[in-house]
């Protein structure tokens, strides 16, 4: 499988990240992606940077450092609503945004609660991804959640840092599930780093390893066509 992208990606920005977003974009560079995605944590996280740091990414410039560049948000879902913490008149200036349930930003529920929180968050019509679907903390239902991903054109994401050592109890199992539901219904996934220092930018060996052993179909990855990402971004 060709992997050319990378857009789940933290700066110090995130105050918890520790590389530059020169540093983040000159590791895609020197690792041969195509693409790269700033996507550093919205302001509900514990931390974060003030929201109006998304405010202007007209300064960044792709053509500057010679790599495809976008800008986005990892969205926190802070209700069961699928609510998120970015204003909508903001998030209509970025490129993309990822939405993800983080227990410090919202209480693990049931399974049909967080299954609810994120099919809401899909509504927003900037969320193209939701980040690290398969984490045990969030028990969910894999079918409902792949049929609305499908439904509403939104890619599901295997994320390389939680399987890389696991970093939670039942990861492995969950991905399968995942996995196996987006097969079921056709469901695009995206493989991404999480990558919050420049060394792990484009290292997405453990989320390839687990694509191999559940025999997922390479047309159902979006990795290896940087231009079909682009396009699914602006549809």
């Amino acid at each position: 499988m060709k992997d050319l992208l990378d857009v789940h990606t933290h700066t110090i920005a995130s105050i918890h990240a520790y590389s530059t977003l020169r540093e983040m974009v000159t590791a895609a560079k020197a690792k041969g992606l195509s693409l790269i995605g700033i996507s550093d944590h919205g302001p509900a996280m514990p931390g974060a940077i003030h929201k109006m740091y998304f405010a202007n990414f007209k300064v960044i410039r792709p053509e500057d450092f010679g790599i495809d560049i976008v800008m986005g948000i990892e969205l926190n879902v802070i209700d069961y609503s699928g609510s998120t913490d970015l204003p909508e008149w903001q998030l209509r200036k970025l490129d993309y945004a990822i939405a993800s349930l983080h227990d410090v930003c919202i209480p693990p529920g049931s399974a049909e609660k967080n299954t609810a929180a994120l099919i809401g968050a899909m509504d927003h019509p900037k969320v193209k991804i939701l980040g690290h679907p398969d984490n045990p903390l969030f028990p969910v239902d894999f079918d409902a959640l792949a049929k609305a991903a499908r439904e509403r054109h939104v890619l599901l994401e295997l994320n390389n840092s939680s399987h890389i050592p696991e970093s939670t109890r039942g990861t492995a199992e969950s991905a399968r599930a995942l996995l196996t539901a987006c097969k079921k219904y056709g469901t695009m996934v995206i493989v991404n780093s999480d990558a919050h220092i420049d060394n792990d930018v484009g290292h997405h060996e453990a989320a390839i390893a687990r694509l191999a052993e559940s025999d997922f179909p390479e047309e159902l990855v979006i990795n290896s066509s940087p231009a079909a990402f682009r396009e699914w971004i602006r549809s």
